[in-house]
């Protein structure tokens, strides 16, 4: 059993891995996480917040079903990709998928060293341990003039603005055409919605934007290509969802997975 010291917005990691075991582990389950199975069952860390937090764990179920689809399309169009998972936490997504030709999994140092003693990485997964605001993590990335593909789930929440720009002038920088999946929430979500499980862990929603493309208007190396709102995970989860999905309101509020194309990029 690995004892946890992680904190902060490393510690939510931990929460959206119990939600993907938890699902993986309901009899009528969405998605099938059996690494997360395996990694809740190594730690030692109290998960009951988790546990009673249904709003959290929907929301990564959700999350989870729409990027999956979105990375499985995306490897189908573009097979032997380099993928690039920035604020990987303990995800499992690279076990889940197939055809990339490299994935690169990054996450601040003490993340990493937790993540290295879980889940030995080696061959075409690769562990990175830096900060996203650092550019010195590109400098890790072979590409071999592949695709590019970089993940950012359950990131751009924590940050400030400015970081946001830093992350996306880094990839720009170092990875022409490159594609993004980026999570983004509302600024009024990030005002208003209280997740037990996130505050038990001491961290906070800091920053959102309205959509998708208020967000490729922040940023002049990329494109605005489409946006998906997690309501679609949510209709898989809660049918009644096909029918509320479809009010503006809803759909505003909901979480989006955006896609943004740096300069390049095949579309």
């Amino acid at each position: 059993m690995e004892k946890i010291t992680l904190t902060g917005v490393p510690e939510t990691m931990l929460q959206t891995v119990f939600a993907r075991a938890q699902e993986t582990q309901r009899q009528n389950h969405k998605i099938v996480d059996e690494k997360a199975v395996e990694l809740v069952s190594r730690l030692d860390y109290d998960f009951s917040l988790a546990k009673k937090d249904k709003t959290m764990s929907s929301g990564v179920i959700a999350r989870t079903l729409v990027l999956d689809r979105m990375v499985k399309q995306y490897l189908h169009r573009f097979p032997d990709a380099v993928v690039i998972n920035l604020a990987c936490g303990l995800d499992t997504r690279c076990y889940r998928m197939q055809g990339y030709f490299h994935w690169y999994n990054l996450d601040l140092p003490e993340v990493m060293a937790l993540r290295e003693k879980l889940l030995p990485e080696e061959g075409i997964i690769t562990q990175i341990s830096f900060s996203a605001m650092d550019a010195r993590w590109a400098n890790s990335i072979a590409t071999d003039g592949k695709p590019v593909l970089v993940i950012m789930e359950g990131l751009t929440m924590y940050l400030a603005e400015a970081d946001v720009k830093q992350i996306f002038a880094i990839i720009a920088a170092h990875f022409p055409g490159v594609t993004v999946f980026v999570e983004t929430m509302t600024p009024i979500v990030v005002k208003t919605v209280k997740e037990k499980s996130i505050e038990g862990s001491h961290a906070k929603f800091t920053w959102g934007v309205k959509n998708g493309k208020a967000l490729a208007a922040l940023l002049p190396e990329f494109a605005f290509v489409e946006e998906h709102s997690l309501v679609e995970g949510m209709e898989v989860i809660t049918p009644v969802y096909k029918i509320i999905g479809k009010l503006p309101f809803v759909r505003n509020l909901s979480n989006r997975i955006v896609v943004l194309a740096g300069e390049g990029t095949v579309k």
